[in-house]
């Protein structure tokens, strides 16, 4: 077995596997629903700007197309949302310098951006991190840039993770002069088959440990490569790029920043919206409308879902109650057959800015549950990035780019490291699903224990907040 880390939703097409009644379930008792809790858990461990701003103000987002160019046909090696049509976004994050592209990630409507970032280099050239799909769209958007700027030398997959990997080696064979570097723990699951049967090129240049010494990228960056096992049978690499002429962070999944602003992809085409409209709901049978107000409401609940699995404020309707109006929804064109199984108390909000803080950098309770099976690389490896003279930090998921310094970023993101104690910024409520459903893990997936304990966060009343009559906590 193998952990997916992500920052994002890793874990989430585990739980789209099963029935939506059963997989938000997590009763507080019963055998069988501390088996789920588990199942949910060990499947999850187990596989491993300028517009949005825009349109929150009150302007309707550009109407984005879902032509033939945004298609995207190996969808199916890792079949989410938004499977063959895939929309690309790009902003520009340092003038003349760096862009990114964004593109859409999730199941079950919890969907997050998931993103590629271009430098262009001082020597000539561009130099790309963490690719995505190259759909006809995302070529197109990169040709200018080459124009520009030269041909792409360096394409590098930071992670293990394969929702990365997916589109890594299609992406690099649209681009065979370039040279192709990938973290040298690169597996698959069930069967360990060769890169090449995975799509990705035949020419694989391993990525050193420490660029420290190596003479690699012209002297204009630096990357530190983080290998934690958190379990025998799993391990996780995040490979942190410098860019020194900007000054410019590059992190795949260890940090992200979130604000109650939806990213601009998930508002650039109405399809894409409905994610926000269907999580805004109280009811199955409310009728919300298409504005920045609901699609604030519904990215909170996403961000929340994202990262918690089972958030503190979240509650099961009753399945009498959803199946019966299912067929009744005012708003059959979000899709699922009317089903909403859930909904939230009213203290959500609290929840949501306890976890974002208007938008301090931080590790998603996933990540912080792996990094502290392995207090020592992972410090070490903080210690070095650290030492890097960044201004700005560019994530593969939630927001980019982010202002951050190295004393900030230590501060806000990896203070559980420094302290030698698992607390986190967010509501205890919200990581109790996954303190508890670490217990009992099988012995493929039993975690190293960690001097850090579990995780623990400081109660914010979750249990307290009013909820819909047919609800019940889950």
């Amino acid at each position: 077995m193998r952990i997916i880390l992500l920052a994002l939703p890793a874990a989430l097409p585990a739980a789209a596997a099963l029935t939506p009644p059963t997989w938000i379930s997590r009763g507080t008792s019963s055998r069988g629903t501390s088996a789920a809790r588990r199942s949910v858990l060990q499947r999850a461990l187990g596989v491993t700007g300028g517009a949005a701003a825009a349109a929150l103000s009150g302007a309707a987002p550009a109407q984005a197309r879902l032509d033939a160019s945004t298609n995207w046909a190996l969808w199916p090696a890792l079949p989410l949302a938004p499977y063959s049509k895939r929309k690309t976004a790009m902003a520009e994050a340092v003038p003349g310098k760096i862009w990114t592209f964004d593109q859409l990630l999730g199941v079950f409507y919890v969907h997050v951006p998931i993103r590629m970032t271009v430098v262009a280099m001082e020597q000539g050239g561009l130099f790309v991190y963490a690719p995505v799909a190259p759909t006809k769209e995302c070529l197109a958007m990169l040709q200018p840039l080459i124009e520009q700027h030269g041909p792409i030398k360096h394409i590098v997959l930071p992670s293990v993770a394969p929702e990365h990997k997916v589109l890594a080696g299609p992406f690099a064979r649209n681009f065979p002069a370039a040279e192709f570097w990938t973290t040298d723990r690169q597996y698959a699951f069930p069967l360990n088959l060769p890169p090449t049967w995975l799509g990705q090129p035949g020419r694989i240049k391993l990525l050193p440990a420490s660029s420290s010494g190596a003479g690699l990228w012209g002297g204009e960056f630096e990357h530190e490569v983080l290998t934690a096992k958190a379990s025998k049978e799993s391990v996780y690499q995040e490979a942190a790029f410098f860019h020194k002429p900007t000054k410019s962070l590059l992190l795949c999944d260890a940090v992200v920043s979130c604000t109650d602003a939806p990213p601009a992809i998930l508002l650039s085409e109405p399809e894409y919206r409905r994610a926000l409209q269907y999580h805004a709901r109280d009811d199955p049978l409310e009728e919300v409308a298409d504005t920045p107000e609901v699609w604030r409401k519904g990215w909170q609940r996403i961000a929340l879902f994202g990262n918690f699995f089972m958030p503190g404020s979240l509650r099961s309707l009753d399945s009498g109650y959803w199946l019966q109006q299912a067929p009744k929804s005012p708003m059959p064109q979000l899709g699922w057959g009317g089903v909403l199984p859930f909904a939230w108390t009213d203290d959500t909000p609290k929840a949501f800015e306890r976890f974002a803080q208007g938008g301090k950098p931080v590790v998603v309770p996933i990540i912080q549950i792996i990094l502290s099976r392995a207090p020592l690389a992972s410090k070490a490896w903080v210690d070095k990035v650290c030492a890097w003279d960044f201004e700005r930090v560019l994530p593969a998921h939630f927001d980019a780019p982010f202002a951050a310094t190295p004393t900030s970023l230590r501060a806000e993101a990896f203070g559980f490291l420094a302290s030698g104690k698992n607390e986190v910024r967010f509501c205890d409520e919200d990581v109790a699903f996954l303190r508890e459903a670490l217990d009992g893990l099988p012995p493929d997936l039993a975690l190293f224990p960690t001097p850090l304990g579990p995780l623990r966060g400081q109660p914010c009343g979750l249990d307290r907040g009013s909820v819909p009559h047919q609800a019940t906590k889950v």
